[in-house]
């Protein structure tokens, strides 16, 4: 079997009918570009008019019915989101980053896609804003007293011209953005 270390092979794969993406925190970005460049592929055949139009409801569909906040709290070590975005996978990427969740695994079932997200047990509560306000840079302490239970616990997902990052690292590039969500 020809498969780059870094790929999980499912039986199902071999005959073609989903693909696993493992991401860990080591090879992340490796898997972000290999995927990308296997996913244009296939998905050029969908409208992107009906992807970018429903990007908002994912997020909030997942974040906002707390999905992952009432795994969480159940002790459930996993929890599967339905349908993927790229929206999705970036706020997860953020979430993985400052330690909230351990990894995720995207499943692509040629459809509308899924995640897989396993829990660690020190996400509190994660949720999504809309709608999407502009933020300013000097006004992210402002957002960060209403939404965060203190300066030092939580963070602020934004989307920004450099990409979706959370609020302490917007403001080193001193960049604002629209507000996505926000996790602790």
């Amino acid at each position: 079997m020809d498969s780059p270390p870094h790929r999980k092979v499912s039986s199902t794969e071999k005959k073609g009918r989903q693909t696993r993406d493992v991401f860990t925190a080591t090879n992340i970005m490796c898997l972000f570009l290999f995927r990308k460049a296997t996913t244009t592929t296939t998905t050029t055949t969908s409208s992107t008019s009906t992807t970018t139009a429903t990007q908002p409801k994912l997020l909030g569909t997942q974040l906002q019915q707390r999905s992952i906040t009432n795994a969480e709290r159940r002790g459930k070590r996993q929890v599967l989101i339905r349908p993927c975005s790229k929206v999705i996978v970036k706020f997860l990427m953020v979430m993985m980053k400052h330690g909230y969740i351990d990894e995720f695994e995207i499943i692509d079932d040629h459809r509308a896609g899924k995640i897989v997200v396993q829990l660690n047990g020190r996400l509190n509560k994660c949720g999504v804003i809309s709608p999407r306000f502009d933020i300013k840079v000097k006004d992210y302490e402002h957002w960060v007293n209403n939404l965060l239970p203190s300066r030092q616990f939580g963070h602020i997902v934004l989307t920004t011209s450099s990409g979706i990052m959370d609020h302490e690292e917007a403001r080193k590039k001193h960049t604002g953005g629209k507000i996505l969500g926000f996790f602790y």
